[in-house]
């Protein structure tokens, strides 16, 4: 599962006992070769839903990591790309990979940015906010769009009820929130706290349009539903904010 150049046990633990922002910090140098790091295979599957909706000018990637998002986005838009990410150390790591993207470190419950981007994306980092900061999050991406812009993003389909992969996602949560109740500073990270019913609730709260496109290349499920859908998020064309 951990590639020999990953983080030890001892290092993963150090960094489940620290904040979000430390752990991250902590674990940097080491983050890309953990099963973490977005797949590329996931990536690419991505970057081929999105090229035909584009095309695109300026993206964003939010919570852009060690900056793996940030290939997707230099594959369909024109113009500049920008990563935002609050831990210092996974910027210096999405620098080295990227070193012609803007990267700006900030909260992305606090984005820094006027309407300037075509398109936002996001992975695999949603499970860091609570539902109540998620209203948040996307309203603040929002703002961060022109009239007319997207923020697109994979959601998984969940894993069947009662499988391997359901208890383990049941554990891992468990885990946290015992974790959360006992130690301080709280470390967000829950699977279970973004199911899709609750996300196009809160994105259109938020003034998005929001429209599933299945990622066919990650394959049909038995029930022939996809594996994995993008979710495409629009602002309005005539929006004021």
């Amino acid at each position: 599962m951990f590639s020999p150049e990953g983080p030890t046990l001892r290092e993963l633990t150090r960094q489940a006992l620290s904040s979000v922002e430390h752990g991250y910090d902590l674990l940097a140098d080491k983050f890309d070769a953990t099963p973490f790091r977005t797949s590329d295979r996931l990536l690419t599957a991505v970057a081929e839903t999105l090229d035909p909706l584009g095309p695109f000018d300026s993206g964003l990637d939010v919570c852009c990591g060690t900056g793996a998002g940030l290939g997707v986005l230099r594959s369909v838009c024109a113009g500049r790309i920008t990563g935002v990410d609050f831990s210092a150390g996974m910027l210096a790591e999405a620098r080295r990979a990227h070193p012609t993207a803007t990267l700006v470190r900030a909260d992305a419950l606090a984005l820094p940015f006027a309407p300037a981007f075509d398109l936002a994306v996001s992975f695999g980092a949603f499970g860091h906010f609570l539902p109540a900061d998620q209203r948040t999050l996307f309203r603040q991406v929002h703002a961060a769009l022109r009239p007319g812009g997207v923020l697109a993003f994979p959601l998984p389909a969940p894993p069947p009820v009662g499988s391997v992969p359901y208890w383990t996602l049941w554990g891992f949560d468990a885990v946290m929130r015992v974790r959360n109740a006992l130690w301080r500073p709280p470390f967000v990270m829950y699977y279970r706290t973004f199911r899709l019913a609750d996300v196009r609730s809160r994105l259109q709260d938020a003034g998005f349009r929001v429209e599933l496109l299945p990622v066919r290349s990650l394959g049909l499920r038995d029930d022939g539903s996809p594996h994995c859908r993008l979710v495409v998020a629009r602002k309005a064309e005539d929006a004021a904010f």
